[in-house]
């Protein structure tokens, strides 16, 4: 399981439009080879058809696919736009921040979600995200907030 490791960050990525910011995202999982494309696609006709639901919070998406769509590995990545963009939320547009959740089953698929609300319930920790730099610095955000949970 990889979880926001710094080869799955990405900061101040410029995109136009939501699919855009869902490709970059997923294409993160591609390079190291925990996706296929096909999963990327897949993130992309889930958000096409099923709408906005993956704008969890404000500035926050999830986009993520079935696993047989490509998954080789669990894993979230993480992309921050330069621009928010529109996902067409009514509530939580515009998006700035964007992890891409990869799973090959339904509780990997539980076990990512677990540990990214976590991180994402903390309100320092998205102002965190917002400000980091470099991706160590929010790799070492990661480590102080498991530790802090305690696994």
């Amino acid at each position: 399981m990889r979880f926001l490791d710094t080869s799955l960050i990405s900061l101040d990525v410029e995109a136009k439009d939501a699919q855009e910011a869902i490709r970059a995202a997923g294409q993160l999982l591609v390079e190291i080879g925990a996706a296929e494309d096909s999963y990327v696609e897949a993130m992309l006709t889930a958000f096409q058809e099923q709408g906005p639901y993956i704008v969890v919070a404000p500035h926050i998406a999830i986009p993520h696919a079935k696993a047989e769509s490509g998954v080789h590995e669990a894993s979230v990545s993480f992309v921050r736009l330069k621009q928010p963009v529109a996902f067409g939320h009514p509530e939580n547009d515009p998006v700035e921040l964007v992890f891409a959740l990869g799973s090959s089953s339904s509780s990997e698929h539980i076990d990512l979600l677990r540990r990214l609300t976590t991180l994402l319930n903390e309100p320092t920790n998205i102002e965190a995200l917002k400000a980091a730099r470099t991706p160590e610095d929010i790799e070492g955000l990661i480590e102080s907030s498991i530790i802090e949970q305690g696994e």
